[in-house]
């Protein structure tokens, strides 16, 4: 009877530790860090090395490629867009000249005026183109100069003078000349002569005449022989930028 008494109480026992021991309740220290998360165990130097690593990688990202931020190239464009729409906004101001005299800069304003454009006529003092200048170089001896003088009158040529050269000394005027036909007209009268005339550009200095005009963005620069005035007339003219402000 106590042999089966004591049966009894061992497998109670042994239920009781089955239960206990499946609900975890019982279980060793081994078990329960067996069954938690597992991690991977790292030395201090592991740890150090990985957060190098970490860093090397951070830093090589700033130093490579800028990374994508949104938006951004979309506002860089337009900011190239902007500032290209703005130059080609920009009016370009451009002068044409220098005239003579106002009758000149009146007939080119007109020519522009009819082209589509808005010229402003302006005043300066410069230095114009006067004329082809033909003339004879002055004989040394005195008597040889009023004999060449007395032979151009009786061929023809009777408004020849004396008068400042080109160069030091002084020369036989045979005229100035605007046309080139004309002035060609006189080099050939006096070689007919017997002559060797000589030919040089003449200026004066004083107050010439410009006109400035704006362009748009589309419009292509002037040629200046369009502007020339009265048939066979030549104008020496140029086309450069409007003077600022301060040289107005």
């Amino acid at each position: 009877m106590t042999l089966l008494k004591t049966l009894v109480v061992c497998l109670v026992l042994a239920n009781v530790c089955y239960f206990l021991w499946e609900h975890g309740i019982a279980k060793t220290p081994e078990a329960v860090v067996a069954a938690a998360p597992t991690g991977t165990l790292k030395l201090v130097s592991e740890s150090a090395e990985t957060a190098r690593n970490g860093s090397s990688s951070n830093s090589g990202a700033e130093a490579g490629a800028p990374l994508a931020v949104p938006g951004a190239a979309a506002a860089s464009d337009s900011a190239r867009d902007g500032s290209s729409g703005l130059l080609t906004n920009v009016k370009r101001c451009i002068s044409v000249g220098p005239f003579r005299d106002v009758s000149e800069a009146a007939h080119a304003a007109s020519t522009l005026r009819g082209g589509g454009y808005d010229p402003r006529q302006r005043v300066a003092e410069g230095e114009v183109w006067a004329g082809v200048w033909v003339y004879l170089p002055l004989p040394a001896a005195r008597s040889v100069t009023e004999q060449t003088l007395a032979k151009l009158k009786a061929g023809g040529i009777d408004d020849a003078l004396e008068m400042p050269g080109p160069n030091e000394g002084s020369v036989i005027s045979l005229g100035l000349y605007s046309e080139p036909k004309r002035a060609q007209t006189r080099v050939a009268q006096a070689q007919a002569l017997g002559f060797n005339p000589g030919i040089a550009d003449r200026k004066r200095t004083g107050n010439v005449y410009w006109i400035d005009i704006d362009l748009k963005p589309t419009d292509s620069l002037l040629n200046p022989s369009d502007l020339q005035g009265e048939s066979g007339r030549i104008v020496r003219l140029e086309v450069k930028g409007c003077p600022s402000a301060g040289q107005t």
